[in-house]
């Protein structure tokens, strides 16, 4: 016998470096940041129908607001109003501010959550439980994505294919260029022009 010491892997000197430390802080754990997250992105799913008539009034509104975006500059209301989407939207779907936001076509799960950043569908690779195959810890992006969608009255729209994503947009707010785009067509139709 020698008296060579064992080798130790680094998962070994891990879990040792682990059991030795007396205090373990509340949320610092990416895998317990990760649950949380997906569990607020579940729940979005799950209220698929009321969030996407809740989304459509709040449109409704935005667009009622399109004469005082105009007067103050869309260009100026971009950093109040993209602050408040980041955060709300960040909240509740991990949004990750593509600018060219999709949820109400993908049963309000964000696309963009797929690792592989998958905006027409889920890759072959997802798992039997439902799960991600590059993030074995997390639901398939798509599969929810289904489920949400069946609930919603715009169910077919998960059939339509999306552009890929422009990144000249990212860090960009989707509200208002949904809102100008909504209040361009609105005008263009009153005056009978072609889009």
């Amino acid at each position: 016998m020698s008296d060579v010491p064992p080798r130790y892997t680094q998962a070994v000197l891990n879990r040792k470096a682990a059991r030795k430390m007396a205090y373990k802080p509340a949320g610092v754990s990416a895998t317990g940041r990760n649950a949380r997250r997906f569990a607020i992105r579940l729940w979005a799913v799950r209220q698929s129908r009321a969030l996407e008539w809740f989304y459509q009034r709040f449109a409704n509104v935005f667009l009622l607001l399109h004469p005082m975006w105009k007067a103050v500059g869309y260009q100026r209301a971009e950093t109040p109003v993209k602050f408040v989407e980041k955060h709300v939207k960040g909240f509740l779907f991990d949004c990750r501010m593509c600018g060219q936001c999709v949820l109400s076509s993908t049963g309000m799960s964000c696309p963009m959550n797929c690792p592989k950043q998958l905006r027409n569908g889920p890759c072959g690779g997802v798992r039997a439980n439902g799960n991600c195959e590059v993030e074995p810890d997390m639901p398939c992006v798509w599969v929810q994505a289904w489920s949400g969608a069946q609930a919603m009255r715009g169910r077919d729209m998960i059939l339509d294919v999306q552009k890929p994503v422009d990144q000249s947009l990212r860090e960009t707010s989707s509200w208002l260029r949904v809102t100008a785009k909504a209040a361009a067509e609105r005008e263009a139709a009153k005056t009978g022009a072609p889009q």
